[in-house]
């Protein structure tokens, strides 16, 4: 008998994680697209990929930023790209959605509702900041509400509509699923869908196992055989979430977009050795972690070949 397939995605950057916090992060493109190549070959099927400005590492979602790192990936890796809608809170709905709409990846992340996305409290743990932005950026989360109101969405899902891109869709709370129940009855997301169920962001859902049961019941409950189901658990949550979630059946999401550590204390050098304590908890559980192209079929993807870039 085959072992099932477990898909493991890797966020390589994203927006959460400031440049002081770990000398680690990847800012350039030449950085982004080497951690993404090195998540593949360590076992990642899907590479979540966000930009930064390689002056100071603040967010950046213009095309400018994402061409270099897209080409050097698909030139030299398989692996399935992800673009991220999200970029950053303090961005439009339309700047984020430009390198989706210009690249039309084979997948986007959609972010399934408007939520209070707290990143100060990592002020408690960093004191130092290299870069005049990072502080106040990470204190305005404070009064700040990541936008992603029904029209936002419906923007997305309509742009992307006739360029084949399929999503992988956030869900940060019960409500997001029944925000997806809501365009999967309207006919805008299509079978199979992909979700993301993140836990340990402080205005989601918690890290606690009873909370990720939740979330999966609930998801089953509404989308039955319709979906395929994958987890991030942010910071400290990273790993035993992983590991809840496949000996569940489901798929994992990791790299230092979700956390920068490794174990207690150790900073992860790179996403590559995220990706390989991953796999090894897929493998130690009898499963085996998917190849691009067999993450292709089972999400219905419609292929390297037809993206933009």
């Amino acid at each position: 008998m085959s072992k099932p397939k477990v898909i493991i995605t890797c966020a390589v950057t994203g927006s959460i994680h400031t440049p002081s916090m770990s000398p680690h992060l990847p800012i350039t493109a030449e950085e982004i697209a080497e951690a993404a190549i090195g998540a593949a070959e360590a076992g990642a099927a899907i590479v979540h990929l966000h930009a930064r400005d390689p002056a100071d590492g603040r967010p950046d979602q213009s095309a400018e930023r994402f061409k270099p790192f897209l080409d050097i990936i698909k030139q030299r890796s398989n692996c399935v790209v992800n673009i991220t809608t999200g970029g950053a809170s303090t961005m439009t709905i339309d700047e984020r959605l430009l390198p989706v709409a210009k690249f039309k990846p084979e997948v986007a992340s959609l972010n399934m509702g408007s939520m209070n996305f707290a990143l100060f409290p990592m002020l408690q743990r960093f004191k130092d900041f290299k870069h005049d932005w990072e502080r106040p950026y990470l204190e305005g989360s404070r009064d700040r509400i990541f936008k992603n109101t029904f029209a936002d969405i419906e923007k997305i899902l309509t742009t992307c509509a006739d360029n084949g891109t399929r999503f992988e869709i956030e869900c940060y709370d019960i409500g997001h699923l029944y925000t997806l129940a809501h365009f999967v009855d309207r006919g805008l997301v299509k079978a199979p869908f992909f979700v993301q169920s993140v836990f340990g962001i402080l205005g989601g859902i918690g890290g606690h196992p009873e909370d990720v049961m939740h979330m999966r019941r609930t998801a089953d409950r509404l989308f039955g055989k319709d979906y395929r189901w994958s987890v991030l658990g942010a910071g400290r949550n990273q790993m035993t979430i992983a590991a809840q979630a496949i000996a569940l059946g489901g798929n994992v999401r990791v790299g230092l977009e979700d956390s920068l550590w490794l174990g207690p204390g150790q900073l992860a050098r790179t996403n590559a050795e995220q990706v390989a304590k991953a796999r090894r908890l897929v493998e130690e559980l009898g499963h085996e972690a998917a190849t691009p192209d067999e993450a292709r079929a089972i999400l219905q993807l419609k292929g390297g070949d037809r993206v933009g870039f």
